[in-house]
């Protein structure tokens, strides 16, 4: 561990270089050092590790085998420090890279303002771009380099080509209608009552729909008669405060609504509809710096409340 201690960001660079050269003078240089101020370096490097990593052949030089093994892990943590350096260059731009995420309603009104509320607090500079929308558009955006991210629930395989799925928590489709509607205090209930009221479901695009679908085949219910298709959250809270509706929706939804005691759930068995919430990205394409730390907020907020 002294050894470690003594080794110095210089002496990673100056080995490197002479390496990469094999000469003392061309590192040099390239270094803007002078040959005797390498050649030290080199030696206070050798010393540090016990192991002579330069060997002299001829007039020139080369590297022996213990600075072969050496120049493998040096060469690494040479980079690794100078990518450091880049990442937080780029952070400290004022107009760094956009971040761009792609939110599902799941998500949209719960996480996201947190996570997006704790990047701005903590000084970064990168502007934000969030939209809400399908799942299938999303990830189609995401695919094309139009977004870096998207939060949201576990897509079908068919969907994920070209795309990496990050599983964060999981959540399920609930029935929820507000505090005084007829049925909210009911233990059970007829699944025919669903007739007699407005049910909200989402599209047949929506990541979900596949899951009410087959819910309402295991519990036996038919296709209310006064169904309304919709994605849009802001409707879907609206149009349930002031009217007698029954939506279909994911929990994360309207969690505060539920947590505050405005909305209540049906007694309705949905546990066949538990899926994965997380973060999708492009498969072999690098978050940038930016969009890495957002991703990283986004993990600690479900760490701390999931």
């Amino acid at each position: 561990m002294s050894s470690l201690r003594r080794i110095k960001l210089r002496h990673l660079e100056t080995f490197v270089e002479v390496a990469r050269q094999k000469s003392v003078s061309r590192a040099a240089e390239n270094l803007h050092l002078t040959q005797p101020a390498v050649t030290r370096t080199i030696r206070e490097l050798e010393d540090i590790c016990g192991r002579p990593l330069v060997e002299r052949e001829g007039r020139g030089i080369r590297i022996s085998h213990h600075g072969e093994v050496f120049l493998r892990h040096a060469g690494s943590s040479l980079a690794s420090a100078r990518n450091g350096i880049n990442a937080l260059a780029e952070l400290s731009v004022a107009d760094g890279p956009k971040i761009r995420l792609g939110a599902l309603p799941t998500v949209s009104a719960t996480i996201v303002p947190e996570a997006v509320s704790k990047f701005l607090k903590s000084g970064m500079r990168n502007r934000l771009k969030v939209i809400t929308g399908e799942n299938r558009a999303l990830l189609d955006q995401l695919r094309n380099g139009e977004l870096d991210l998207v939060m949201g629930r576990l897509p079908a395989p068919e969907t994920m080509q070209g795309l990496n799925f990050e599983p964060l928590f999981r959540d399920n489709v609930i029935f929820a209608v507000r505090a005084d509607h007829p049925l909210a205090r009911r233990k059970q209930f007829a699944v025919d009552a669903l007739n007699s009221y407005p049910v909200l479901v989402p599209t047949r695009q929506s990541i979900i729909r596949p899951f009410v679908d087959r819910l309402f085949i295991e519990q036996g219910i038919t296709e209310p008669e006064q169904v309304i298709e919709t994605v849009s959250d802001a409707f879907g809270r609206t149009f349930v405060e002031h009217y007698q509706a029954i939506w279909i929706i994911s929990r994360g939804v309207v969690s505060a609504e539920i947590d505050s005691g405005k909305f209540v759930t049906l007694p309705v068995d949905t546990d066949s509809t538990m899926g994965s919430v997380g973060l999708s990205t492009r498969a072999n394409t690098a978050l940038t710096p930016a969009a890495s730390y957002f991703a990283d907020i986004i993990r600690k907020i479900v760490t701390e409340t999931k």
